[in-house]
């Protein structure tokens, strides 16, 4: 037992998400999900362009208790088989996170039941036990996301290692980015992948990669830079930029070097599988040159659903689990943060 909580090898957990636009909850037992549901406010926050603060916030204060409410019913579970109730806490916007935070607090409160406070990217990490129920240590992940771009060795359930990040830019934030330059609409990630779709990889944008270093280190700044110049040095020569090219181009500058240094680093490390999450893990340009240069370095990789690599309550639940299984429980007077460190 740790305090008054008996811990269980296959709880039921409830898991709730709302770090950015994204309200989600979902239920799993032991490694199984049971259930997702994810109400997002995406459609009204593209019409500013970007995600706006208090407009995510009202919406998670509208949709959390249906969210969580669906998501038991999904499940066929009630609320008094709940074993614990896992939250996320940071990073994200502080609003946001205030109201899933909350909601938990009190729900964990009044089932007397553990509150497991999440790192947001520790799910993403979490997300590819839900995939396959095998998984286990040690592994390497590329993690890529709106915030974050790492490669980190997994060595036990819950210790990593950071290999290498980005020195500036995520490489979510670059496509975000791009996809402003070329007029896409929110969220840009996704719109810029469509948009490549119909393009040719044939501009010489530089690969978004720090040469001359010992660890797995990108930049993204540089490639976003040369993009703009791209587009603007075109415009005033009065010449049509082809924006499908351009993303296309761009699409492959960012990612092929992330693929390249995590099998570059599996097979140094001499680690057998390889994971991948966050948002951009859901770009299917990438999981198809994750999948071909997996299979080619005989690596087995495990790809999350895309619906798993984007924000989600099922990720949140299986870091939940493994915090859980450690006794690793939050006091009801933790607080939420907008940043906190990866590890």
């Amino acid at each position: 037992m740790y305090g008054n909580f008996t811990i269980k090898q296959n709880p039921v957990i409830l898991g709730i998400e709302s770090s950015c636009d994204e309200t989600a909850a979902a239920v799993i037992r032991g490694r199984t999900l049971l259930s997702s549901v994810i109400f997002s406010s995406a459609a009204e926050q593209a019409k500013y362009g970007g995600v706006v603060p208090e407009i995510a916030s009202r919406a998670h204060t509208d949709a959390i208790d249906e969210a969580v409410k669906a998501a038991l019913k999904k499940a066929d579970i009630a609320f008094n088989d709940i074993d614990a109730v896992a939250v996320t806490y940071g990073a994200g916007l502080l609003g946001a996170l205030l109201v899933g935070l909350s909601f938990a607090k009190a729900l964990a409160y009044t089932l007397n039941v553990p509150l497991i406070a999440v790192n947001h990217i520790r799910g993403h990490l979490a997300a590819a036990y839900l995939c396959d129920s095998k998984l286990k240590p040690p592994y390497v992940t590329l993690l890529a996301s709106g915030g974050h771009t790492a490669i980190l060795h997994t060595k036990t359930y819950t210790e990593f290692e950071i290999l290498g990040g980005t020195s500036d830019d995520a490489a979510g934030e670059a496509f975000d980015k791009v996809a402003r330059i070329l007029g896409l609409p929110y969220p840009g990630g996704p719109n810029v992948q469509k948009l490549a779709e119909s393009g040719k990889a044939e501009i010489a944008f530089p690969r978004a990669l720090v040469k001359n270093v010992s660890k797995m280190q990108f930049s993204y700044s540089g490639l976003k830079t040369a993009v703009i110049n791209y587009c603007h040095n075109a415009e005033q020569k009065g010449e049509q930029v082809n924006r499908a090219d351009v993303a296309a181009s761009f699409q492959r500058a960012a990612i092929d070097p992330l693929v390249l240094k995590t099998v570059e680093s599996a097979k140094m490390l001499g680690v057998k599988t390889v994971t991948a999450g966050g948002g951009v893990a859901a770009n299917g340009y990438l999981r198809d040159s994750l999948t071909k240069a997996c299979k080619e370095a005989n690596i087995k990789l495990i790809l999350p659903e895309k619906v798993y690599c984007t924000d989600n309550a099922a990720m949140i639940a299986a870091e939940g689990l493994i915090q859980y299984r450690a006794g690793n429980f939050a006091a009801m007077d933790i607080n939420a943060s907008a940043s906190i460190p990866l590890k």
